[in-house]
């Protein structure tokens, strides 16, 4: 069995707990580590996780933010200049990005209910450009069931570090690996 297997597994253990009521929107946050370099495997099996939470009478919601960036700064009237300058995105640009996607991320939780476990997936995508913390932080009140995080990384105790890359972020979410 992989290391996914495994996490899938332990995923529906958690998913089948009582889901407790009146919790912050932190508490309702799930992270499910796993390496970076089982992204691949962790995307080809996505469907055992949506199987896995359609059986325990649940509602499943997919968030992927992997081409977030991208269609922002398609969309962007500055895109060629950033393009070609792209140390210009520090300026103010990418907290523009940030408040977009959170903005894109709310919108589809707001279309939940209380019994859907919305799944991000492309949390890598966000490394260099935006903190996940940040994005977790700003969506986390408008969360009604769980949000569950695919994280690419490590985690230590509730220290999670993207891409086991620069400091990590206390998070107050459920840890599941």
């Amino acid at each position: 069995m992989s290391a996914i297997d495994d996490a899938c597994d332990s995923y529906d253990r958690q998913l089948r707990l009582p889901w407790r009521e009146h919790l912050s929107g932190a508490e309702k946050v799930w992270m499910l580590t796993y390496r970076p370099d089982h992204e691949r495997r962790l995307r080809q099996r996505l469907s055992r996780f949506e199987t896995a939470t359609v059986g325990a009478g649940r509602h499943w919601r997919l968030i992927d933010i992997s081409d977030e960036f991208e269609r922002w700064i398609g969309a962007h009237e500055y895109r060629d200049e950033y393009l070609a300058e792209p140390e210009n995105l520090e300026f103010g640009a990418l907290d523009d990005f940030a408040d977009q996607l959170g903005s894109n991320v709310r919108a589809q939780l707001r279309m939940s209910d209380g019994d859907t476990v919305a799944a991000l997936l492309g949390a890598a995508s966000l490394f260099g450009l935006t903190r996940l913390s940040r994005l977790i932080v700003e969506v986390s009140s408008d969360i009604p069931g769980r949000f569950l995080v695919f994280f690419p990384g490590s985690r230590d105790e509730n220290n999670y570090r993207l891409l086991d890359g620069h400091d990590g972020f206390d998070y107050l979410a459920v840890p599941i690996n």
